[in-house]
């Protein structure tokens, strides 16, 4: 088992039970935002692991960072071309 995972040897089944059920919560949570919340930083669900959140996020550059963003939309229409389209970005 992964270091990181060792706690999970000491957990009792209804312990580990709980444990997934948060965890499922949590990827719920996540999976079911739409439009423009899926662009945001998410401490929530990565808190959600017991090593926890780094304060400061790295991220790319504006310009990697957008051309990211753009790769990140193209995918769903290649992948889901169902997806809805919604509403513009009003801040």
């Amino acid at each position: 088992m992964d270091g990181l995972d060792q706690d999970l040897a000491q957990l009792s089944r209804d312990d580990l039970v709980s444990e997934v059920q948060r965890l499922r919560a949590g990827i719920r949570a996540h999976r079911d935002s739409s439009g423009h919340d899926l662009c945001w930083y998410h401490p929530a669900l990565w808190e959600l692991l017991p090593e926890g959140v780094a304060p400061n996020p790295t991220v790319p550059a504006w310009p990697a960072f957008l051309r990211g963003c753009v790769a990140y939309r193209a995918s769903l229409d290649e992948q889901d071309r169902l997806a809805e389209t919604r509403q513009e970005y009003e801040g």
